[in-house]
């Protein structure tokens, strides 16, 4: 009897674990959008990952979490450059460029499209049709959230590839994460990430940007919870939700990313929200509820042979 409130529990934190990463997932772009007035977007990323480095690196040597054999380093470096270099690199530069924060969380919006793709062409899961449906279903609401923004006239070109580019970097750093480091303890893992994308962007930093930094009392509050909760807790929370989803499944919660993304630029920035808006947000919620209502994606070979 003692232990149902437990397993309750239990089922509760998986059942919200996706909630929580759509919320959380989406303040980063309102976190960017707030530091960026006073930093250079590649020496924020610099900066950010240099203190989570630091942090993670503590939480490995205090848990001792288990050295990584070399092919590990390999599989977690390449994620890292993916998952955090290639997609925050290129959200970065698009805001810095005048991409709206809701837009920049459009573009890649549109990555369960293209991980089911892959992952039906190159993975051996089959995406039901059902789960397509959904999939199509939520890029409708994704379309419709944004509808009346002026895309093209509010950020420059290198805004919109930037965008793009992010799109190809969570895309296939969610798969490789998937494929090669699902295995690899999360401590050891994402502190070898870190340490890699640091690298780069101060590489980047000092080649293309002055590094100077405003200090201000917005840019420290961004760099702490980007650093903290986004690149250690959701982050974490990533990766649990990989090991547990088919890419399929876990790739439709990013459909929810751009409408939650907007809810919050209208509260703190004003940006617009309307009727047709708020029912793109509804298409958005119904189309990720019919991809994880649809049944576990069974591998391609299994459904032919039946």
């Amino acid at each position: 009897m003692s232990a149902m409130p437990d397993l309750r529990l239990s089922k509760l934190a998986v059942a919200s674990a996706p909630i929580l990463f759509v919320l959380l997932w989406s303040t980063g772009f309102i976190g960017t959008r707030f530091g960026l007035p006073y930093i250079e977007p590649m020496t924020f990323l610099a900066v950010r990952f240099s203190a989570v480095v630091v942090l993670m690196a503590l939480i490995a040597v205090v848990s001792r979490a288990p050295l990584l054999t070399r092919a590990d380093i390999g599989h977690s470096f390449v994620s890292g450059l993916l998952v955090h270099g290639v997609y925050l690199g290129g959200v970065f530069l698009a805001i810095a460029q005048g991409v709206p924060a809701g837009i920049s969380a459009l573009i890649p919006g549109l990555q369960p499209i293209l991980t089911s793709t892959i992952a039906n062409r190159f993975m051996g899961e089959k995406v039901t049709p059902q789960q397509w449906v959904g999939l199509v279903l939520g890029l409708g609401g994704v379309a419709l959230v944004l509808h009346d923004r002026q895309m093209l006239a509010e950020a420059s070109t290198l805004g919109w590839i930037a965008s793009v580019v992010s799109l190809i970097g969570i895309t296939l750093g969610s798969l490789y994460q998937k494929r090669f480091s699902g295995g690899i303890d999360w401590r050891s893992g994402n502190t070898i990430q870190y340490l890699g994308v640091a690298v780069a962007f101060w590489l980047i930093a000092f080649a293309f940007e002055t590094r100077v930094i405003h200090w201000s009392v917005e840019l420290v509050a961004a760099l702490a919870w980007l650093a903290v909760v986004l690149s250690i807790a959701t982050i974490g929370l990533m990766y649990w939700l990989i090991r547990r989803s088919a890419a399929t499944r876990f790739a439709s919660l990013f459909y929810l990313v751009p409408a939650t993304t907007a809810l919050m630029a209208y509260f703190l920035f004003g940006e617009k929200l309307d009727a047709l808006s708020i029912f793109g947000m509804v298409v958005c919620a119904a189309g990720v509820l019919i991809v994880n209502r649809a049944g576990p994606a069974k591998p391609a070979a299994a459904s032919r042979a039946k």
